[in-house]
């Protein structure tokens, strides 16, 4: 199946998942010269989600794709973090992006943007998409490997297959599991008057058991103006009634927390236009099999606050791209390039999730007195930049393609 050409061999790959990680794979292995196969469980390919923040570090691979400037025409920039704890008035959470070397802010935006950018991409490149495909195995011989989908159809057989299929891959290694959190989201338009802070990810908390959150995410998909996302964090087991409860009820204790969010929050008309997300946290192996490789949350997954699940998935398919082509073998060069970051911002999101998301008092009691009167030296606020930003124990970023 392999074929060579000029010195090079190109491969036969599949890559299993239609998110930021498996559609920046097809174009960075496509433009490499490899023929690449695309299938997607979906009947059509669609985002799943609502905004997210584009770190300097995933914008560094966007721009290695050539999509930079497409993404910021559809985006918005955000220069800072910014939350208050209500019960005290102390600040929970102070970051500014032109505290870091690369003075670079994050772009916030809605997934549609950012997958529709992606996918626009894949079609102009004619990388072909097999749909309704649910992987739920795959079949492997030393020299090659096929996937197995639930339709029971025989699948061609491939060099390589990547794993870009998420969190619940049936792949995937390693114990999910579940966090005690996840957040209720939708979409809506930034009114013409409010008290909300401008290009910021802005936030409010009761200790850690209640955060309501804003976001400007540039365009919003369903109307054309520019939109933000509103999050409310709440348990899954919490979820069902506070669906029951209805929307003015909703409305009524987001706006407790968060009186000035009040004209964000009044354009949601009812509960059915929230989402509820529910989130995990698991690190597994980057490769599985001889020719198994894995990218994004069907390796690793944790709490996607800041975006960085989407952030780190387009790094892990820049440095994929990257081992393929290497001769030292894909699979050392990819676990050198990536296991560090992966295995570092894992940790760091084991520590952190808690002071923001629990139902403890020390911790957020601790995060407050911290952030508020440590957060503003200038090391301390270098460093926490530097995290927030993706860009902390980072090794590889690809050059920009022509």
């Amino acid at each position: 199946m392999s074929i060579t050409t000029l010195g090079l061999v190109a491969q036969n790959i599949a890559i299993i998942g239609c998110g930021p990680g498996g559609l920046a794979s097809a174009l960075f292995l496509a433009r490499q010269g490899h023929q690449v196969t695309l299938f997607e469980r979906f009947s059509e390919p669609r985002p799943l989600g609502s905004g997210l923040l584009i770190q300097p570090s995933g914008q560094q691979v966007l721009d290695s794709l050539g999509l930079l400037d497409r993404i910021r025409q559809l985006a918005s920039p955000v220069h800072q973090l910014h939350g208050i704890s209500v019960h005290n008035g102390r600040r929970a959470l102070d970051m500014k992006y032109e505290n870091a070397r690369h003075a670079v802010s994050a772009l916030g935006i809605h997934r549609a943007s950012l997958f529709d950018t992606l996918m626009q991409a894949v079609k102009e490149a004619g990388i072909p998409i097999e749909t309704c495909k649910e992987l739920v195995g795959v079949s492997e011989n030393e020299s090659a490997i096929e996937p197995v989908f639930a339709d029971g159809m025989p699948a061609a057989q491939f060099d390589l297959l990547v794993d870009a299929s998420g969190a619940r891959s049936p792949l995937a290694t390693g114990r999910l599991r579940k966090l005690s959190y996840g957040a209720f989201w939708a979409t809506v338009d930034i009114p013409d008057n409010h008290g909300v802070m401008p290009n910021a990810l802005d936030q409010r908390y009761w200790h850690a058991s209640k955060m309501a959150g804003i976001m400007p995410v540039g365009i919003n998909p369903a109307t054309g103006n520019q939109g933000a996302a509103i999050f409310w964090s709440e348990k899954p087991e919490n979820a069902a009634g506070v669906m029951d409860a209805g929307i003015e009820q909703f409305r009524t204790e987001y706006c407790k927390l968060w009186p000035e969010a009040e004209p964000f929050i009044a354009q949601i008309g009812s509960m059915d236009e929230l989402t509820m997300a529910v989130y995990g946290h698991r690190t597994g192996r980057s490769q599985t099999s001889k020719r198994l490789y894995h990218v994004g949350d069907s390796w690793h997954c944790t709490s996607p606050q800041l975006g960085q699940g989407a952030n780190m998935a387009l790094i892990d398919a820049s440095a994929l791209a990257t081992a393929v082509a290497s001769i030292d073998g894909i699979s050392k060069r990819y676990s050198r390039l990536r296991s560090f970051h992966i295995e570092l911002y894992q940790l760091l999101s084991v520590m952190f999730t808690p002071l923001y998301q629990s139902n403890g008092r020390i911790l957020p009691f601790i995060r407050d007195l911290a952030i508020h009167h440590f957060a503003r030296w200038p090391v301390v606020r270098s460093f926490i930049t530097h995290i927030v930003s993706g860009v902390l124990g980072l090794k590889h970023i690809r050059q920009k393609q022509d």
